[in-house]
């Protein structure tokens, strides 16, 4: 089980044909570093494609997603260039509904 105690998304979109290596470059130009159990999220420029790269504190892990319809509901540049969600949020984020409506009661909020 890999352990995650915080959860990031960059606003920016990312090219998904990156790699680990590239994943990292990128999660240190936008966070700083890479900190042992935090997960990173990024999507592509069509919002269809995810990568998360997780550092477990011995190594990175990198991750894929893709919505066949739709798109993933990602954050803009109006909330910063990273946001940071809960796990709620980003399992309501995974498949594709608006997790930044995701309330304390772990339900999704109707507006």
């Amino acid at each position: 089980m890999i352990r995650i105690e915080a959860i990031w998304m960059a606003t920016e979109p990312l090219d998904m044909r990156a790699g680990p290596d590239t994943a990292l470059a990128r999660v240190v130009q936008v966070f700083g570093e890479a900190r042992p159990h935090c997960a990173y999220l990024f999507a592509n420029k069509r919002g269809n494609r995810m990568k998360v790269l997780v550092h477990d504190g011995f190594g990175l892990w990198l991750a894929a997603r893709r919505l066949h319809q739709g798109g993933f509901v990602w954050g803009g540049l109006s909330q910063g260039e990273r946001i940071a969600l809960t796990s709620e949020q980003l399992q309501a984020l995974v498949v594709g509904l608006p997790w930044h409506q995701v309330g304390c009661d772990r339900g999704i909020a109707i507006l």
